[in-house]
């Protein structure tokens, strides 16, 4: 079975600094029609930065879409033409204050691929070096270091909810043998 859909009109209903909202009418493979609600998104990264000690620095940032303080890893979008290992090196270092010597890219995979087309870029950041954090003018964010089994009971104690670290400690944790 062909499960494609087809687009008949498409509607872009907002613009925004992060995202653009459009609304498609499509043929189903039944011929039936149906609309769609997309969000389109520059795409991600996040990084897991561990260091020799076997810390894991994660930052603590307030998240309005859930209006609450989240513990992440460090992450931010993509610029237009940016490659995603130099986004992360850059986030990195904007929000920690970090370089990485070593770079390891974990994966990419889509976020909520029902709505929304963000691809999120995955990386282990290694033999890491402290500097200054600068932090974009509306970015308010508290670094915070712990050891990685501790961030592995943080999942399962319901302290780390969101996607990306849960994925990118949960590979450390399994790789944690070789790190």
């Amino acid at each position: 079975m062909d499960f494609s859909e087809k687009t008949i009109s498409s509607q872009q209903i907002f613009a925004g600094r992060i995202i653009n909202v459009k609304v498609d009418t499509v043929t189903l493979p039944d011929g039936s029609t149906s609309t769609r609600e997309i969000v389109s998104h520059a795409g991600a990264v996040a990084i897991i930065p561990i260091d020799q000690e076997g810390m894991v620095w994660m930052v603590r940032q307030y998240r309005k879409a859930l209006e609450r303080v989240l513990l992440e890893i460090p992450a931010g979008t993509l610029e237009p033409g940016e490659q995603p290992q130099d986004c992360a090196v850059r986030e990195l270092e904007e929000e920690t204050g970090l370089s990485a010597d070593t770079w390891e890219p974990i994966l990419s995979y889509y976020s909520a691929p029902g709505f929304c087309d963000e691809q999120l870029h995955l990386y282990l950041a290694r033999d890491l070096k402290t500097g200054e954090s600068h932090t974009d003018r509306d970015e308010f964010v508290e670094v915070v270091k712990m050891s990685l089994e501790e961030a592995h009971k943080a999942i399962f104690s319901g302290e780390i909810i969101d996607g990306k670290s849960i994925i990118a400690i949960q590979y450390a944790y399994n790789q944690r043998e070789r790190l």
